[in-house]
């Protein structure tokens, strides 16, 4: 999963990517208003965190940005800011969630991870698909229920296709999904077909359908066979 970090405070902000990498979470961070504006208007995330108080402006005028651009990611504010009026502003401009500084990272993770099971999954902590099956806070795949033996990076995937089933994805959504803004840095995207292909072979030779098709000149899809 993909997050989008807006914090001024650059030891608060990389503790957070400190402490998100291992838990299988890409971290892109933008320290003002204008950065994490631009940010948003180029790439898609899973979720944002958002502080309010930020040295160029308001994070009241992102999240309005973000509602203009009719974006679908999860939204959670991070802020010292503790009033009943700034809460109520908040999720008025559409966050899904509020927590106030100081905050512990393993509630950040756990908050997080609940918005974005519950706009992408329903809610639910275990994902399945036929015979497949992800835990999404286990960290693993069974394939008629017999436990796959795949990396972190190829079960981002998989549940960035499976919550995106039936679309279309470029090969290009899918780099900063995996990479964040790394994947423009990159001379091409071969990456990609590397872990779709490994991610496909993993899958049907552990019994499952070829739900991964090559759109031609496009991308990637994961539809039912």
């Amino acid at each position: 999963m993909k997050v989008l970090i807006i914090e001024d405070e650059a030891a608060i902000s990389q503790s957070i990517k400190d402490y998100f990498r291992p838990n299988g979470v890409q971290c892109e961070i933008a320290s003002t208003k204008r950065d994490a504006i631009d940010k948003i208007g180029l790439y898609e995330y899973d979720c944002i965190l958002l502080d309010l108080m930020l040295p160029d402006g308001d994070g009241f005028d992102i999240l309005k940005e973000i509602k203009r651009l009719n974006k679908t990611e999860g939204v959670i504010v991070i802020s010292a800011k503790e009033t009943l009026e700034t809460r109520i502003e908040g999720f008025t401009l559409g966050a899904d969630d509020y927590l106030t500084k100081p905050f512990h990272l393993s509630e950040l993770l756990v908050r997080m991870q609940a918005i974005i099971r519950r706009k992408n999954f329903n809610g639910s902590n275990v994902i399945s698909f036929n015979e497949i099956e992800v835990d999404v806070l286990g960290k693993s795949v069974k394939v008629n229920n017999a436990r796959l033996d795949i990396t972190k990076k190829e079960i981002d995937l998989l549940l960035y296709l499976i919550g995106n089933q039936n679309k279309v994805l470029s090969k290009s959504a899918i780099a900063e999904h995996l990479s964040g803004d790394m994947a423009d840095m990159l001379d091409n995207h071969d990456f990609v077909y590397a872990h779709i292909k490994n991610l496909k072979k993993k899958l049907t030779s552990a019994g499952a359908g070829d739900y991964i098709k090559t759109v031609y000149g496009l991308g990637y899809k994961w539809q039912d066979e």
